[in-house]
């Protein structure tokens, strides 16, 4: 049995594949949920259920493990700061609060001369008109937000009369780029500082949600190269601890624009499970855990699909061939465009 215990803040299908990691690394999981139904409740050592705010739970989680990481950006910055009173929190929390604020990921790219969209920030209806020059483009809550939540696609002024847009909330405008190729850059960055670098993750998405992945990536070495580089100048800045992706656009002049950072192991990444030597929940472990550098070798050729929604219960019913690797999220409720589970397919295994 292992001596060193990782807490994972956050129960959902990443946490899940966390854990499943952890246990061929030999280490514990304690995982911080707020439900009883989660996905990563079968494949941790114990699942913690509690209200985040709920400062003495919080407390006692902490005194249960060694370090702690989280599944998603827009975990609760105070409870992670609480845990960091008492335990090392990877990546570090005030990370988060740049990841999940759009106008702060904007202006660090900003920093680091990281090409990225034209951009406006929008308070209110005003500024909008203010911004014509950026129609048609994409108004984005600052904060929240994933998978097409909170986003709205504007093609002139008068499309926000067809949304029930809540101007209390801060909004990004960013111009609408014509886009070539999407594709991410996922690296790992260990205590030691060693970097590791996958190859590039070439996106496709339908509804602002990620449908498929292939690896690698069909992009020129020139472009694959600079997003390298803008991908190891983010995680030295941060001081990064773990796994990240970052997100990128070609449009149709061939520029390389940054669109936003994941500071967690990142949906695209879900091929290398069946595809590399060490996948990136591996190296996430590794790298937070302190255990030994793994480098990463040449990966296979794969394509990722991901499953939402019912098409899950058609997918529970087949028989799949030997370089089709299938995973079930096990959610109870097969909603409209939900992540229900994936389907990793290998080349030439």
């Amino acid at each position: 049995m292992s001596n060193f215990t990782l807490g994972i803040c956050g129960s959902g299908q990443l946490s899940m594949m966390l854990c499943q990691a952890a246990k061929k690394l030999n280490i514990n999981t304690i995982v911080l949920s707020e439900t009883n139904e989660a996905p990563a409740k079968n494949y941790c050592d114990e699942l913690f259920v509690c209200d985040f705010r709920d400062k003495d739970n919080i407390k006692l989680f902490s005194s249960k493990i060694d370090c702690a990481t989280l599944e998603f950006e827009n975990f609760n910055f105070e409870t992670l700061k609480l845990i960091e009173e008492f335990k090392p929190v990877y990546p570090r929390p005030e990370i988060n609060l740049i990841v999940q604020n759009r106008k702060l990921e904007k202006e660090f790219f900003k920093k680091l001369n990281i090409p990225t969209t034209n951009y406006a920030i929008i308070n209110n209806q005003e500024d909008l008109k203010k911004n014509e020059k950026l129609f048609p483009g994409l108004l984005k809550s600052i904060t929240g937000g994933y998978d097409g939540h909170l986003s709205y696609k504007l093609e002139t002024m008068n499309d926000i009369n067809k949304y029930k847009i809540d101007f209390s909330k801060i909004y990004i405008f960013e111009k609408k780029v014509e886009i070539l190729k999407e594709f991410s850059i996922i690296a790992s960055r260990y205590q030691n500082k060693k970097i590791n670098i996958f190859e590039p993750f070439e996106n496709f998405h339908s509804e602002q949600i990620l449908r498929e992945t292939i690896v690698p990536a069909n992009i020129p070495e020139e472009i694959k190269y600079k997003a390298t580089e803008y991908t190891k100048k983010i995680l030295i800045e941060h001081d990064y601890i773990g796994i990240i992706s970052v997100e990128f656009f070609i449009d149709k002049e061939q520029n390389l624009l940054a669109n936003e950072t994941a500071s967690r192991v990142h949906n695209s990444g879900h091929i290398t499970i069946n595809t590399s030597n060490s996948s990136q929940f591996d190296q996430h472990i590794r790298a937070v855990c302190n255990l030994n550098f793994v480098k990463l070798e040449k990966m296979k050729r794969g394509k990722m699909i991901n499953i939402l929604g019912r098409d899950i219960l058609e997918y529970r019913k087949k028989n799949f061939s030997h370089n089709e690797f299938f995973f079930d999220y096990q959610k109870k409720e097969a909603r409209s465009k939900r992540k229900m589970g994936h389907i990793n397919i290998v080349d030439n295994v």
